[in-house]
């Protein structure tokens, strides 16, 4: 098959006509071999189209792509040759071709010529025309599409110009304003913002509608009050065309030589919407088929479903059957006419009698084409089509909150949903709500338990359930003002212009919907209100206090460094984040001017003196730490915080500073140094002095009344748009303890802090999130030191690792030892309530460090080779002896119904294994939570720090096993065992000579939990239990990381949730809920494959029995290849008179209702669905045809026998009698008999009675002599006909009826059990009530109510 896709796609190069334009299947992503980018490697050399170097622009450039896109696979010339060639490499229109081309053969021939081609003429017409009418839709797509205008730059007129987007070309300038879509991938040159930054949103790339900044390329001196393209005389060289939305590697080069790394962040993809930015200017660098967003543009999925492969051995077996009975008749004819003397009438007899058999298996292969079900393919086709409708029509899968419902994507696995043995599943939206609420933390190794916010959590979460409304809801004030403001200061309108697909009207509402939904989500009330901790709050007012006393003594420094720790927290949840911040009245990408600070530079300056801030940095970095007045007023200012030039450095000052701080620090014991209780007794006599000022910026913190008030109008107006809701939700945290984040542009954030007011903090670099190191890191210069300070947060895992023991005295290292020791033991505790966690943590780093690793930085970014594996490292460097300042614990709740589907899940046989990055103990409190581990489940664990002890302790859990089932068969007991591995050891497991024993040891459980996976471990996973067991694996979750497993699983789902579309484009379904996976597999999977495997194993039955009638002829008729039946009617049996009902029949059929699937998940497992199509039913229905077809034809033929009746007099109650019999068959078969059911089969009988009596009728020359005029008329008008064919019918279904008359009478079907069970239950509890009234009262009775509406009513009736 891979052959004939190659030579598809080869024949497309061929037949193109522009060779500017694609087709319809994604471009390999490398160029011709003759294009000059092939020769230099994997790059591309870009040029301005009227620059300077326009010689060179037209050597390069000429065998790049245009911007015309063509999504059509034909054209009018090519209409016809390309799609009879795309349907000739199916199998089933070859076989079709083959026998219209043999029947042409004569002394072969079986019918008449154009008889043969009536079936293959039929099939491609049909769909000839439906793929006509779909490449016309996307005709008129292209066209909309192409012809939209942008300004692109003339050399000739020196002047921006409106072009169509075909016309735009590699090199061209192009304008665009706010709310255009961007009409190729262009390299961002200028902005009109004055820090050079503009916003797209890329909804229509992958669904998510928070805003991307992005970035003018760095050190391109254009920005100002225009941007002119004649001034630009660089080169741009950059990676091939590639599908990766997220990666872009190149540079740019000066005329002066000097190079500039390019990245995404200065790519702006096509199909994106410019937001919020009123002119960029880009130069298109991919156009056409060449830009990200068409590479990625694969068209529909197409898996090979397990049925259709069960189905494929099923008609191999049909073509052996074949050619054992053409060999039969061969040999039969040969015989024949061996030992035939003295004909009565003309025989061949100068042909051997071994050719004339020979030709006779070919005209057997013509009269016995039937046998091979193709056909069925194309009715499988439809049967699907139909299922997919009800799927997706069902009301239960609809979310009224995100307005959306359930995505069929892949249109040919319906059936797998009914068969699935393993699902694996994420945890974090997918399980879990995944909108983070911030719930409590750890700072300085000190608990802050949050318990008033606690509550609130409770009391919103009543609320929600008492509205029956199950999240939050989704048209909040944030979400409308959010939407609002996109469009500020813009005029012109915004078209949705898909150019992956060209999708509905309905499924462009849907995105845009959901779109909304997650706007809503990151702001909503619950993740915003979040109430302070008062000790934190109380700590947190020293800094509001506008007394300042200097004290000594050990618990003053210790406060100071408390406190210190406290601001880098909160300043760290407010910055180390990529969220964009807005308001209606303020677009996202301005920075306000920052406000005065609230104290004077003289109270700062003391304040500062007092808390000795970073006077316990990391000592092992040279030159620090310093005192704040020597690093904040060396400059000999006042009144100015501008950190442009490096602090002066003096080792022997920081030496000196640290030793007088190591002197005032007398450390407490272990026990409580860091005791919650005790962290207060060590604040200083001056503290309780000045208790009173903290007490009162502690009111206006607390008080609503009073600072929340009086801020709600700046405050209540701050919109953020977060990429991830963990984000939202910790800026949310740390504006809560008046930690603000109010403004962010590429160079600087604007934060405001407690008891100072805004300040500017420049943004050097950041370093973002990526799945391999589990963190994300900012640098910036801090706004009250001037320090180069880096800030991290990530998982736990990988933070404590990173934050080792400092070097340096004792004492510090005893005070960093137990702020480790105490965050992780909050860590623990956090996880264990299932809590999601991350660690903060940060580092100061010296000018001259910064600067040697900025070099390395600039040059990974620069780099187009290996640039991921450089980024890496540099990261890696940067990241390392980080001090650690705390961790958060999250909320993030389950969703609705989750326990019950896993429990129904499980009852149906289906194991459930969750795949997650959390911590371990978040893992099992989940799995305690959704019902996956009970109380009677044995846990193992496996936490290996080696390869050795992972191969010792799989063992050792393999053995523990087997004890205890073999102790278990002896005590008659039964308990179930879940297996919970970490990463490190989990990627030890799947090594090759570890694989067997996993394998083993994971078969035994129940469920198994992997804690710490990464993306590629979780798609290790169900690869393996897919490829060694064999079973049908599916895959559920909702983000990126989650794209691998659901691409590796049989089937995978994506859940619509928080963290974008990327699981969801790449799915095969697509659900908003996890819940609704119960009612997909339960109800409509078990139906699915019913249906299916039913209406197969029918076809099947049809053909075998009907070409039977044609086979057993032969015996009389020499083996000659005659038939008895007349040759229109034979084509058409199969292609009109018997081919809708078996499609009604696979659509409609419903053998258990959709509430007793529910009730009862059991029918689901291996024990009721996955029986019906095995080899054991095929050969059974083969066995069940050949009987029929038997009696069809042996009772006739002695009912006429001795008669004058001709071949077709014979024919015709033979013919006849099949079709009732047929049809009939179905509706002993059926569950389910609707009015479309009956009607179906009415029409079909009618229209085969109706035909045949008109064309024996009129028709006295068509196909002659097999069509003898008027013989079917008479026969139909004889009394015996009718006889013969009722006699036939009986007899030949008879024993089927008394075969499911003793089935259901022994095997009651499940809507019966379940009604029995029901009852049964009933009446136990009724008996049960009745006993305990006669022994608890005497003459009273217990009343009648709805819980208990078996009961008699009176104690006199009970008795009697």
């Amino acid at each position: 098959m891979e052959r004939f896709h190659w030579v598809r796609h080869r024949c497309r190069q061929f037949l193109a006509v522009d060779s500017e334009r694609g087709w319809y299947s994604p471009p390999d992503g490398l160029p011709s071999k003759s294009s000059p980018q092939r020769v230099s490697g994997r790059r591309r050399m870009v040029l301005a189209r009227h620059g300077p170097h326009q010689q060179e622009y037209e050597a390069v450039s000429k065998k790049y792509k245009g911007n015309a896109i063509r999504t059509t696979k034909y054209s009018l010339l090519t209409f016809i040759p390309m799609n009879l060639f795309q349907q000739f490499h199916r199998a089933a229109n070859l076989y079709f071709l083959f026998l219209a081309l043999l029947n042409w053969v004569p002394v072969v021939e079986a019918f008449e010529k154009e008889i043969t081609m009536i079936p293959l003429l039929v099939v491609l017409t049909v769909i000839a025309i439906k793929d006509a009418l779909e490449d016309y839709r996307r005709y008129l797509f292209d066209k909309k599409v192409n012809n939209n205008l942008v300004r692109v730059f003339c050399g000739k007129q020196k002047s921006y110009i409106d072009r169509c987007w075909k016309d735009v070309r590699v090199g061209d300038f192009v304008r665009l304003s706010c709310n255009e879509i961007i009409p190729a991938d262009l390299l961002l040159l200028y902005s009109s913002d004055p820090r050079g930054v503009c916003y797209i949103e890329t909804a229509n790339l992958d669904g998510e509608t928070n805003l991307k900044q992005r970035q003018v390329v760095s050190d391109l001196s254009l920005q100002g009050a225009d941007f002119t393209p004649e001034s630009f005389h660089s080169r741009i060289e950059c990676e091939n065309p590639n599908n990766d939305l997220n990666r872009f590697k190149g540079y740019i080069e000066h005329s002066g030589g000097a190079r500039v790394g390019l990245h995404s962040s200065n790519l702006l993809l096509r199909s994106c919407t410019i937001r919020n930015t009123e002119t960029v200017v880009g130069i298109v660098v991919y156009a056409g088929h060449e830009t990200k967003a068409m590479m990625n543009n694969s068209g529909p999925r197409y898996k090979r479903s397990q049925l259709e492969k069960r189905l494929n051995t099923d008609v191999l077996w049909c073509v052996v059957l074949l050619i054992v009975m053409c060999l039969i008749a061969a040999v039969g004819h040969g015989l024949w006419l061996k030992n035939f003397r003295d004909p009565v009438f003309q025989v061949d007899g100068e042909t051997s009698p071994a050719l004339a058999g020979f030709y006779v298996f070919w005209t057997m292969i013509i009269v016995l084409q039937v046998l091979i079900p193709i056909s069925l393919y194309v009715s499988i086709e439809i049967v699907k089509l139909g299922q997919i409708y009800f799927i997706h029509n069902d009301l239960d899968f609809y979310n009224e909150q995100l307005d959306s419902r359930i995505q069929c994507r892949a249109l040919n696995i319906t059936e797998d949903l009914g068969q699935i043995q393993y699902l694996f599943s994420d945890k974090t939206g997918t399980l879990t709500e995944n909108k983070m609420v911030f719930r409590r933390c750890s700072i300085y190794g000190v608990e802050y338990p949050h318990v008033e916010n606690a509550r609130r959590l409770e009391v919103y979460e009543a609320e929600q359930n008492e509205a029956a409304c199950l999240t939050v809801t989704l048209k909040s004030a944030c979400s409308g003002k959010s939407m609002s403001c996109r469009s500020l200061s813009c005029n012109r309108s915004s078209v949705s212009l898909h150019t992956l697909t060209a999708e509905s009207p309905e499924e462009e509402d849907q995105l845009s919907n959901h779109a909304t939904a997650r706007t809503g989500a990151f702001c909503s009330r619950m993740a915003k209100d979040v109430v302070p901790d008062p000790e934190l709050v109380r700590k947190l007012n020293c800094l509001c206090s506008s007394t300042l006393h200097l004290g000594d003594g050990s618990t003053e420094s210790l406060s100071s460094l408390e406190l210190t720790y406290i601001t880098d927290f909160f300043l760290a949840l407010a910055i180390c984040n990529s969220v964009v911040v807005s308001s209606p009245s303020q677009p996202r990408h301005v920075v306000p001017e920052a406000q005065a600070p609230l104290k004077s530079l003289e109270e700062i300056k003391l304040m500062f003196q007092r808390l000795s801030f970073y006077s316990f940095a990391p000592p092992q970095i040279k030159g620090s730490p310093r005192s704040f007045t020597s690093k904040l007023f060396t400059r000999g200012k006042t009144g100015s915080f501008t950190f442009n030039t490096a602090p002066n450095n003096s080792s022997n000052g920081s030496e000196a500073a640290l030793d007088s701080s190591q002197e005032t620090c007398k450390l407490k014991s272990k026990g409580d140094l860091f005791d919650r209780e005790d962290s207060a007794a060590m604040w200083s006599q001056e503290d309780q002095e000045s208790k009173g000022d903290c007490d009162g910026g502690k009111q206006n913190i607390e008080d609503p009344s009073r600072d929340v008030e009086s801020d709600e109008d700046c405050d209540e107006e701050l919109l953020y748009e977060a990429e991830s809701p963990d984000e939202a939700a910790l800026v949310h945290a740390a504006r809560a303890y008046h930690c603000t984040l109010r403004g962010r542009s590429a160079e600087s954030l604007l934060v405001e802090l407690p008891g100072i007011g805004s300040l500017v903090v420049q943004l050097l670099r950041i370093l973002p999130f990526d799945s391999n190191r589990k963190r994300m890191s900012v640098v910036v210069r801090h706004p009250l030191t001037g320090q180069v300070v880096v800030y991290t947060k990530g998982a736990d895992s990988v933070i404590m690792d990173l934050a080792e023991t400092q070097k340096g005295s004792e004492q510090i290292q005893e005070i960093l030892r137990h702020i480790r020791e105490q965050t992780q033991k909050h860590l623990d505790m956090y996880a264990r309530e299932g809590l999601r966690t991350l660690c903060i943590a940060t580092k100061v780093l010296e000018e001259e460090e910064y600067e040697v690793w900025l070099k390395r930085q600039l040059m990974a970014e620069s780099s187009i080779e290996n640039q991921e594996e450089l980024l890496l490292d540099s990261a890696e460097r940067l990241e390392t002896d980080l001090t650690l300042l705390g961790c958060t614990g999250i909320v993030d709740r389950l969703q609705e119904d989750v326990p019950e589907t896993i429990e129904a899940l499980q009852e149906a046989g289906i194991k459930v294994w969750v795949l997650t990055g959390d911590k371990q103990e978040t893992a099992i409190n989940i799995a305690n939570a959704c019902k996956l581990l009970r109380s009677n489940d044995r846990l193992l664990t496996a936490n290996c720090g080696s390869k050795d002890a992972c191969v010792a302790l799989l063992e050792e859990l393999f053995k523990e096993i087997q004890h205890d089932e073999d102790r278990e068969e002896s005590l008659e007991s039964t308990s179930s065992f879940i297996l919970v591995i970490d990463g490190r050891t989990l990627e030890w497991a799947l090594q090759e000579e570890l694989k067997g024993s996993f394998l083993e040891l994971s078969c035994k459980c129940k469920a198994v939990i992997c804690c710490r996976s990464t993306p590629l471990q979780k798609s290790k996973v169900v690869q393996l239990i897919r490829d060694k067991i064999g079973v049908m694996t599916l895959a559920v979750g909702d983000g990126a990381n989650d794209v691998s497993m659901i691409q590796v699983a049989d089937v995978g789902i994506g859940i619509s949730g928080q963290e974008g579309m990327q699981a969801v484009m790449s799915s095969d379904f697509a659900i908003s809920r996890f819940r609704h996976l119960k009612k997909l597999l339960l109800v409509h999977g078990h139906w699915c494959y019913h249906r299916l495997a039913n209406m197969i194993l029918y076809f099947i039955y049809k053909n075998v029995m009907y070409v039977n009638l044609l086979f057993w002829y032969q015996f009389f008729c020499g083996f000659s290849g005659t038939v008895m039946i007349n040759s229109w009617v034979l084509i058409l049996f199969n292609l009109v008179f018997t081919s809708v009902p078996p499609l009604i029949y696979g659509i409609l059929d419903r053998d258990v209702p959709a509430d007793t699937l529910m009730k009862l998940p059991e029918l689901y497992g291996a024990g009721g669905t996955t029986k019906i199509y095995i080899p054991a039913t095929f050969w059974i229905t083969i066995l069940d045809a050949f009987y029929q077809s038997l009696v069809c034809f042996f009772v006739p033929y002695f009912a006429l026998a001795g008669s004058d009746a001709g071949i077709l007099s014979f024919g015709s109650p033979v013919n006849t009698s099949a079709l009732l019999i047929i049809l009939l068959h179905q509706v002993i078969e059926s569950n389910t008999l609707t009015w479309i059911h009956m009607l179906v089969l009415v029409l079909s009988a009618i229209l085969y009675f109706g035909f045949v009596l008109l064309y024996s009728a009129f028709c006295v020359v068509c196909s002659h002599p097999t069509n003898l005029f008027r013989v079917e008329t008479l026969q139909m008008s004889q009394p015996l006909f009718y006889i013969i064919c009722t006699l036939t019918t009986v007899t030949a279904l008879l024993p089927r009826i008394l075969f499911w008359t003793l089935f259901n009478s022994l095997h009651s079907s499940a809507a019966l059990r379940s009604a029995q069970r029901d009852e049964a239950a009933a009446e136990r509890y009724r008996r049960r009530m009745q006993r305990w009234n006669l022994k608890h009262s005497g003459h009273s009775s217990l009343a009648v109510c709805a819980d208990n509406p078996g009961l008699e009513p009176s104690m006199h009736e009970v008795v009697s």
